[in-house]
Formats: structure tokens, C-alpha cells, sequence
């Protein structure tokens, strides 16, 4: 569970081990010590560290320690440890004991890997150096070397015995399960890599208690494991007449002999004999012998001095089992005592993963039922409704949850028997934090997309209120919705709602920002709206269908209009809320606001907002009384906490240009790694190519190469046998380097533009990558939905679904090409149409003459690809002359589409599209293939369709993002009025040339993506959002147009 849930994670955060940290270890720990039931006397995680990466991995855990130090503290509770103490008891270095046998550490010297232990459960020191084992090589041990060599060659879990220490003068024996940790969340993929290990220990003693009544003493428990053990080598010595360990530890005899301890039950209770068979021979006859765990493995595949323990128990009576049954028959009663071993210890989960995938089943369910019942009510009411189901009252149907609710679903009655589980709780803190700009940003956006962004930033606010004692009530689209002062009440309430409250916008922009990166651009423009109320509530659970542990009453609703009425980065409080804040000495936090607000229901309020600092830690604590540990770690952290919404370049030094180039960076590579993985992952050289590459455009001008239909590449079977997987792929360090260096040459050469810039350019390149990603199989409606940006397309039939894209997604170099025209499609746009550009008789209106500046835009950028400095990109994107060929002609065409002011191209385009997609043939075809050159003829106008869509995207997504283009569109227009680069005021003409442009071509444009068949959705949401833009302009357009030119001369006087 961890190990598969690390996976996942790292690649999520784009680690890699073994610089890693898994996040909430001490919690997931925890959970699974509580499911499987019996006491662990350690669990940790140990990564696997290369020869040449342990200086940089002791520098790293170095650091980290104390991070998961203090996570593990504050689930754990109160132990006496401090994070203090343990960096004081922490090494700092990879260590093991000393080969002496001394009681001491020193660096480890031997070549090749180790696992050093990192993050482990509980938090205790080693008994024997007083320090954390934090750094300790696990392999130095003999039987765990053993384990974890078979787990690296044969890639799945194993158990054997282990000694450890219960305190200072204990010794115990128990099992040691190690389980793998991958690279990859897929334990069954053959290219997976082993990069750490989970080891977990458990007590013998524990799976033989409690199974006896009491008086029935004498059970003789022998348990064998198959597997020798050089007892010298597991404690650091060879020579026996030179021993320095203590003399509580048991040393055999013959320092190399098979693993075996001896137990004796007497009823309840186990006590261990020791190491070594200590049954009584006069009762061999009476043995009865069962296998306790076999993991399976074949001998005649582990290595010679391999071996894989297969846990036997031997079971032997005794004289004082005798004396007690003296009138039984031996062989009865040890054969009773057996059934009962075997069935109790089955019971225990740790084995439920040897015993069968239904024990798996069931209990995966029963855990995912209590984790679903958690989140949703609290734990006292948890219990509450746990014990009401118990109770036998009458007949209970059971909703969804399993809870026992006397409710009839089938005739609508409500008679139920038990009282409604609700309290009133008369002073708590209601907070309500409402994503700003969300529902715009999630129209650009893939569904995977805006569940990946609210996953990541609700997961944070959860620790948060965590950390601060913060009840999290529900998440209503994106407002999350949280309390302080219930379940438990506590008297500082408003003090922890406004703490979390503060923490949640610093962690907001934190996350944004970072996410931008992976999520694409106006991320990092999401903001928070907070609004917080305190006063009475009723709470409890609304039993029903789906019942939920809800809250009522007032104080819910002005917490809701405390946010609804705030602004975007800041926190709004009630009176109500800053009162009890200056009744705790904390009236500095807020300040009045400005303006009084108007609430429905409460006339005029005052409101308030809080200040974006926070006292230090010694005066919180002197205002509130003693900070708990984790207040005082987080309160300390944040002693001089600022709300960083203003801070453009914060996130590792990036700024926005930056961070829009390293999102297209990673859309690109997985492009090139699909168009690699094509070729069964052959990349070579390309230095034959050079001519070819010279001759690209050579002798004519962009618009003369544009050609009616683009033969595409058809879809192959063998292709698909040699494909590899595209996740697989490493393009290179020189290549990720060149792509990166190139996109940053053509972000320089975009003009800063209030419309064609260079943001416009990604804003279009999102809308492409989206479009692409919803071309679906439309013989299965919306069934089959494939990324063919994001993810292979192994899981689907390539062939079928080639056929119903007219073959775009039969070629990844298609959709690389594509993606690539929207990023250059305006590189060096000088602001102005390419109407004025030939008025003016500029150098490039001389040489191509119409479509001036899209010309211009494919001319540079080709140029600038084709220098030497790129060639590895290069060989990335196409390795034959075809495909070069065929690159440039689609990056032609895509970019020329994006002229939709030529009236004689558009008319070409209008006709071509009849004959792609009416019941007209064409009389030019019936020479040739008709099918191919139909497909490649749809093929054609449907990329053209595609990138002419997103470049005016805007119209077709959220009225905010149509308002912010299209005031960023006239500003461009009008500014070039102003300076004398336009014969007519935009503005007398821009309302009801708004109308026309959605008349004329946005709705016939959208009209046109449905009827092509292959957008799924998107073709239906375009539309749909199209015509709701439209009616929204002609209610509020003229009154929009008078604010642009009030804000254009705002702006224009502020700069002269």
C-alpha cells in the first residue's frame, strides 16, 4: 500500500529516488499497523543509494530529517522526543556497526549500494548506540541481505526471521517482511526498477498469544525457517574466544546452522526458549507439522547461497502439557492445538497477502469503507454511528455507506427509530475558501486536469487543517468549506480559523505557481477568497441516501458571504470573528475594511480584513496560552508570514515566461518520446539530411508551398509491433536542453503585444493540446476517449481509431507538428493586420505580399531550427527526408490557417471544406485512390479547423476568459489607432463587429467541429460556450467598450 502510493506520488511530484521523502509517512504507517493488528516493533523505508550517490543522499536526508522528524511527531503525539533531540541523536552519515562487535558506529567504507534506513515508525533510538538508526545500512545484516538480495533479483516481496531488541537487555526474534518499492506504480511491469525497500518487523511472540485458555501450559512451538544463518557474521564477530557483545544475547554453538527458535505457550501467555530446537526428543513421536508461510519461489531458480525461508511450525507437547491432559489422548489434543495455531494466525492481515486474493478483496474494501466513512464525518460521530448500527432496534436497511438508518428507500417513509445524531455547538469558526477564477480556467481545461489541480491543492489544505485542529466539512465545487470548535470545542477557535485560514493562501499561490508548470498557462492566476464568521451551529448527520455529517444555521451563511463579498488573495472576517480575536490580545491581526458591505437579511456590516503578518511565536504564545508542538514549528516557520499573491517570481526563481516554456517543454516531450517510440526508438544521426534541410523553401515563398491536401502517414500494422512504450523513451539530455533553449529564443521574438504575444501563443498551444486529446472514436460516442498528447494509445485500437481521425492520430509527428504551429504562429507579430503591414510597404509586406505576418512567423522559426545548435532536437523530430518533408508542409499549413482575414483564402478553405465533408465528389480524384485522398483530404481541413478554433479560443470558453482576450484584442487595435497605425477608431465599430464575428465565424466555426466528427465534447462545449459569450456581449458589450477606452486613457496618461 505504501510502496504502490509512493509510486504514484514521486511520479506526480517528479522526484526520484533516493532523493525522495514520502509525504505523510508517519500517517500511512500508522493505518497500516492498524489494519493489520499486530504490534510492529518497526517499520521503515530504505531506498537504495548508489556508491556515487552517498555524499549527495547523507546531504539530502540531512536536510529532510527534521521535516519528517516533525511530521512523524505531530501524528504520534506525545512521546518526550523533540526535533531537537533527535537531530542531536541523528549521525548525519551512512553508518554500520562496528565488525568488531564494539557498541559503536562508523562510516561505512565497503564499495557498491546501500540502504540506508530513512523514514521508519515509531520513533525510537537504537538501544544498544542511544542514537535514531536514521543512515544505518540495513544489509549489514546477514538474513536482511539475504531478503533484499532475492527481492532485487526476482522483484517481489520476502520473509524470514529477525532478531531485534525490545529494550536494552531483550532480545526477540520475529519476521522480517521486505516489500518492494518501484519506480513505477504498475508491480507487474517488466521494465520496473527496484529503487528502495519497506522492511517491517514483527514479533513472533504476538501471533502464539491468547490462543490458550488458562492452565493449559506446556505448548512447545518450534519454528523452522529452511534457511542457514552465520550467526558470526550477524553479530560482527568470527572468532568465539573473542567475544564482546552482551551476555543476554544467545550465541550458538555452531555459529552457522539453520534458522530455528523455540516458543513455549502456557495458555495465554508465550515465553521465548531461544535459538535452536529446545524441544523435549521424547515426544518426536507426537510432532505435528504445518507450513506457515511459503512464498512460493522455485530453488532451482535462486542463486546457489540464496535461500528463501518457507515458515514451518513444529508442534510438540511437553511433561507439563502432559501432567495437565494426562488422561487425553497425545495425539488429539496436538492436533487441536495445531488447527488453532494455524487458524489464528491466519487471521492476522500481514499474511492475508500470501493466503489468497478474496482475503485481499475483502479487506481492501472493508479499509476503503472505514477511510470513505472517516472523511466524511468525524471520528466521534464515526463511533456513534458504528455503535447505533450494532444495536439491534428493528429491521435497518442500509444506505451506500452501510449505515444503520431505518429509512424505507422504496415507499418513502422516514420512520426511524433512533434519535438524529446532531449537537448544537454554540461558538465555533466557520471558514469558506473559494478558488477565484476557476470555473474560467477549468473551460480551457481537460477533465484529468482540473481534478489533478483541486486534488492538489485540497490535499494541501487538508494538512493544514490538520496541523491546526481544523474540522474540513465538505468541498462544494471549488469552495472548501472548514471549522474550528467542533467536534471537540475549543475555546481559541477564531485564532485557528484565522491561522488556517492565512497558511491556506500562502500554500494557494505556493501550489499555483508550481503547478503552472505542469497545468499550462493563467495557473498561477488562481487565487483565494476567504471569508470567515463565528458564532452557533447545528451539526450532526442528515441521514438519507447519502448522509453526511452537515452544518446548519446562520453563522454558515455570513461565512459564506464573508467570501462572497471579499476580494481575491485576502481574508475577510465578521465582526463577530474580529471580536474574539481582541478578546484573545490579537486585534493587530485585522484592520476595518475600507467600506462597509451590504448582507441580504443584515443591513450594513463592518467587516474586517486580516493583516498579512503574524506575531512571533513567543508573543502568540503569551496572547493564546502554549502553542502545541506543531503551532509552535508552523508559527515559527511563518513568524514573518506574507501573503506572497503579489510575488510574480517566486517558485524556484521562475517567472511567468519561464514557467510557460517549461510547461511546453514537457507537452513537446511526450510528443517527441511518442514520435520516437514510433520508430521502435531509433534516433540517429541526421547530418545526411543537411541538403534537404537547405533546401526546404528554398525559392519560394511560404504561401506557395501551401498545398490543398497533405498525404499523411498511413497506419501500419508492423509499426504497432516494433511501437514501444512512449513513457519508456528518453529523448536525451542534449535534445530536452536544445527544445528548452529553443523556446526561449522564441519567446524572445514575440513583441510584447497586448494580444499577439507570447502568452496568446500558449493560451492557443493549451486549446490544441486539449482538442487533440478529445479526438474520440465517434462509431462509440464519448466511450472511447484517448490522450494523444499525454498517453500512449496502446490500450485502444490504433487502427480503428486512425481510421475515424482520418489518420491525425495514426502519426504522433502530425500532432508534434501541430502543437508546434500554434507556439510560432505569431513569433515577431508587430501588433498591427497584415492590411497595414502592406500599406505601410514594410521589408516583409515587399516580399510576401499577403498574409505578410504569418509568413514571417513560419520563416524565423524554421530558420531558426534548422541552425546547428538544434540538430539534436532535430533528429528527434524527423529521422528521414520524408518526414521532414512532411513536417514542414504541416507546419506550413497550420500556420497559414491562422490568416482567417483573406477572403480569397478563406474562400478556398469554405470550398475545400464542401467537397471534404459533402456528398460531392471530386472530379480530380477519380483517378487516384479515393479513399486515401479523402481521408487525407479531411485530414487536411480538420487540422486547419483545429488550429483556427484555438486561435480564437477565447469566444469559446468562459465569458471571463472571452472578456480578458477580447479587452486585451482592442487595446492592441486601439493603441494602434492612436499611435497612427490604423485608419478608423476601432472602438466605433467594436460592439457590433463583435456580433458579426460570432455570427459569421465562431458559431460556423463550432457548427464545423461537431460536423467533422471528431472532437467528442469539445465540438458540443464550444458551442455552447460561443453562443452564451454572444448573448452576454450583446447585454453588456456597448457598456464593456466604454470601460476599454476609459482604461486605455487611464493608462495612457499614467505612462505620458
Amino acid at each position: 500500500m505504501i510502496g504502490s502510493q509512493a509510486a504514484v506520488e514521486n511520479k506526480l511530484l517528479n522526484k526520484s529516488w533516493p532523493f525522495y521523502t514520502i509525504p505523510d509517512f508517519s500517517i500511512k504507517a500508522e493505518k497500516l499497523v492498524d489494519m493489520i493488528g499486530a504490534k510492529v516493533p518497526q517499520l521503515l523505508v530504505a531506498p537504495i543509494v548508489e556508491e556515487n550517490e552517498r555524499d549527495a543522499w547523507t546531504d539530502y536526508a540531512n536536510t529532510m530529517n527534521p521535516v519528517w522528524y516533525q511530521e512523524s511527531l505531530d501524528n504520534e503525539g506525545n512521546t518526550g522526543l523533540t526535533v531537537e533531540l533527535l537531530m542531536q541523536r541523528t549521525v548525519g552519515f551512512i553508518f554500520e556497526l562496528n565488525p568488531e562487535g564494539k557498541i559503536s558506529v562508523d562510516h561505512i567504507t565497503r564499495p557498491g549500494e546501500v540502504l540506508p534506513t530513512f523514514q521508519q515508525y515509531p520513533l525510537r533510538f537504537d538501544y544498544f548506540t542511544n542514537t535514531m538508526t536514521t543512515g544505518y545500512d540495513i544489509i549489514t545484516f546477514p538474513r536482511t541481505k539475504n531478503l533484499y538480495e532475492i527481492t532485487k533479483e526476482h522483484l517481489r516481496p520476502t520473509i524470514g526471521f529477525a532478531d531485534f531488541f525490545l529494550d536494552s537487555t531483550t532480545i526477540a526474534t520475529g519476521s522480517q517482511l521486505m516489500q518492494p518499492i518501484y519506480d513505477t506504480a504498475d508491480t507487474t511491469a517488466e521494465d520496473r526498477k527496484l529503487v528502495a525497500i519497506i522492511s517491517m518487523l514483527l514479533y513472533w511472540l504476538d501471533f502464539f498469544k491468547s490462543i490458550l485458555a488458562q492452565g493449559q501450559d506446556g505448548v512447545i512451538v518450534v519454528l523452522r525457517s529452511g534457511c542457514p544463518v552465520d550467526y558470526g557474521s550477524f553479530y560482527g564477530f568470527n572468532d568465539t574466544d573473542n567475544l564482546d557483545i552482551p551476555d543476554f544475547v544467545d550465541v550458538p554453538d555452531n555459529l552457522t546452522r539453520e534458522d530455528v527458535i523455540t516458543y513455549q505457550v502456557n495458555g495465554p501467555d508465550v515465553i521465548l526458549l531461544g535459538n535452536g530446537d529446545l524441544h523435549d526428543s521424547q515426544y518426536d513421536d507426537l510432532e505435528v507439522t504445518e507450513v506457515f508461510v511459503d512464498l512460493g519461489f522455485d530453488s532451482e531458480d535462486l542463486s546457489e547461497d540464496k535461500c528463501v525461508p518457507t515458515l514451518t511450525l513444529h508442534i510438540y507437547p511437553s511433561e507439563e502439557l502432559e501432567a495437565t491432559f494426562h488422561n487425553s489422548d497425545a495425539a488429539i489434543y496436538t492436533i487441536v492445538v495445531v488447527v488453532i495455531f494455524i487458524f489464528t494466525s491466519l487471521v492476522f492481515l500481514l499474511y492475508d497477502y500470501f493466503v489468497g486474493r478474496r482475503q485481499r478483496i475483502v479487506m481492501d474494501r472493508i479499509v476503503k469503507q472505514d477511510k470513505i466513512v472517516t472523511d466524511v464525518f468525524p471520528t466521534a460521530i464515526r463511533d456513534r454511528l458504528y455503535d447505533a448500527q450494532a444495536q439491534p432496534s428493528g429491521k435497518k436497511k442500509k444506505n451506500k455507506l452501510g449505515l444503520g438508518v431505518n429509512i424505507d428507500f422504496e415507499d418513502g417513509s422516514n420512520d426511524l427509530d433512533s434519535a438524529p445524531l446532531a449537537d448544537l455547538f454554540p461558538s465555533v469558526s466557520v471558514v469558506y475558501a473559494d478558488i477565484v477564477g476557476f470555473t474560467a480556467w477549468s473551460s480551457a481545461r481537460e477533465p484529468q486536469q482540473v481534478f489533478l489541480l483541486l486534488e492538489s491543492i485540497y490535499h494541501s489544505f487538508d494538512k493544514i487543517a490538520y496541523r491546526h485542529d481544523i474540522f474540513k466539512v465538505e468541498t462544494v465545487g471549488d469552495c472548501y468549506v472548514a471549522a474550528a470548535g467542533l467536534p471537540e470545542p475549543v475555546g481559541n477557535h477564531a485564532v485557528l480559523a484565522c491561522k488556517f485560514a492565512l497558511d491556506c493562501l500562502k500554500k494557494m499561490r505556493e501550489s499555483t505557481i508550481k503547478l503552472e508548470v505542469s497545468l499550462g498557462p493563467d495557473t498561477a492566476d488562481l487565487a483565494l477568497r476567504i471569508g470567515i464568521h463565528s458564532g452557533q451551529v447545528t451539526a450532526g448527520v442528515l441521514r438519507g441516501e447519502r448522509s453526511r455529517f452537515q452544518l446548519f444555521g446562520d453563522t454558515m451563511n455570513t461565512a459564506s458571504r464573508m467570501e462572497h463579498s471579499g476580494e481575491r488573495n485576502r481574508v475577510q472576517v465578521s465582526q463577530a470573528t474580529a471580536d474574539l480575536l481582541a478578546q484573545a490580545g490579537l486585534s493587530h491581526w485585522t484592520t476595518p475594511r475600507e467600506k462597509t458591505i451590504y448582507l441580504k437579511g443584515k443591513g450594513e456590516m463592518q467587516t474586517y480584513w486580516m493583516r498579512r503578518t503574524k506575531p512571533s511565536t513567543a508573543a502568540a504564545a503569551t496572547l493564546t496560552g502554549p502553542l502545541t508542538q506543531a503551532e509552535t514549528v508552523a508559527t515559527a516557520a511563518n513568524s514573518e508570514l506574507t501573503d506572497h499573491s503579489d510575488d510574480s517570481e517566486t517558485n524556484e526563481g521562475m517567472d511567468k515566461t519561464e514557467r510557460l516554456v517549461e510547461w511546453t517543454v514537457a507537452v513537446l516531450t511526450s510528443l517527441l518520446q511518442q514520435i520516437i517510440a514510433s520508430r521502435g526508438g531509433d534516433v540517429q544521426d541526421i547530418k545526411s539530411l543537411s541538403a534537404a534541410e537547405r533546401g526546404t523553401g528554398n525559392g519560394q515563398t511560404v504561401l506557395e508551398e501551401f498545398i490543398p491536401i497533405i498525404p499523411l502517414k498511413r497506419f501500419e500494422e508492423d509499426e504497432l509491433r516494433r511501437r514501444q512504450k512512449p513513457s519508456s523513451i528518453d529523448i536525451g539530455d542534449e535534445a530536452r536542453s536544445q527544445l528548452r533553449k529553443y523556446l526561449f529564443i522564441v519567446a524572445g521574438m514575440y513583441h510584447e503585444n497586448p494580444f499577439h504575444n507570447f502568452q496568446h501563443a500558449i493560451h492557443v498551444t493549451a486549446s490544441v493540446k486539449k482538442l487533440l486529446a478529445r479526438i474520440v472514436n465517434t462509431g462509440q460516442g464519448n466511450g472511447l476517449e484517448v490522450s494523444s498528447v499525454d498517453s500512449s494509445m496502446e490500450s485502444v485500437d490504433l487502427a480503428d481509431l486512425a481510421g475515424h481521425s482520418y489518420g491525425i492520430t495514426s502519426d504522433p509527428l502530425t500532432q508534434f507538428a501541430v502543437v508546434f504551429s500554434a507556439i510560432i504562429h505569431d513569433v515577431d507579430h508587430p501588433g498591427v493586420p497584415n492590411t497595414q503591414l502592406v500599406k505601410e510597404n514594410t521589408k516583409s509586406a515587399q516580399i510576401y505580399k499577403k498574409s505578410v505576418a504569418e509568413q514571417n512567423s513560419v520563416h524565423l522559426a524554421w530558420d531558426i531550427l534548422m541552425s546547428d545548435k538544434f540538430s539534436a532536437l532535430r533528429a528527434c523530430i524527423y529521422q528521414t527526408e520524408s518526414e521532414l518533408r512532411r513536417f514542414r508542409q504541416l507546419v506550413v499549413n497550420t500556420v497559414m490557417a491562422t490568416d482567417i482575414v483573406d477572403k480569397e483564402l478563406q474562400a478556398l478553405r469554405k470550398a475545400r471544406w464542401e467537397e471534404a465533408f459533402s456528398n460531392v465528389k471530386s472530379a480530380t480524384t477519380e483517378s487516384l485512390d479515393e479513399d486515401v485522398v479523402s481521408e487525407d483530404r479531411k485530414a487536411t481541413i480538420v487540422i486547419e479547423h483545429l488550429i483556427q478554433a484555438s486561435d480564437v479560443s477565447h469566444t469559446m470558453q468562459h465569458w471571463h476568459i472571452y472578456k480578458t482576450w477580447n479587452e486585451k484584442f482592442f487595446m492592441e487595435c486601439y493603441g494602434a489607432y492612436k499611435g497612427g497605425r490604423a485608419d478608423s477608431d476601432p472602438s466605433e465599430n467594436w460592439y457590433k463587429g463583435e456580433i458579426g464575428f460570432f455570427d459569421f465565424y465562431i458559431i460556423p466555426l463550432a457548427k464545423k467541429l461537431d460536423s467533422c466528427g471528431v472532437f467528442g465534447v469539445s465540438s458540443d462545449e464550444y458551442m455552447n460556450y460561443a453562443k452564451s459569450n454572444r448573448d452576454e456581449w450583446v447585454r453588456e458589450g456597448e457598456a464593456i467598450v466604454q470601460a476599454y477606452i476609459a482604461k486605455y486613457n487611464k493608462q495612457h496618461h499614467e505612462d505620458y
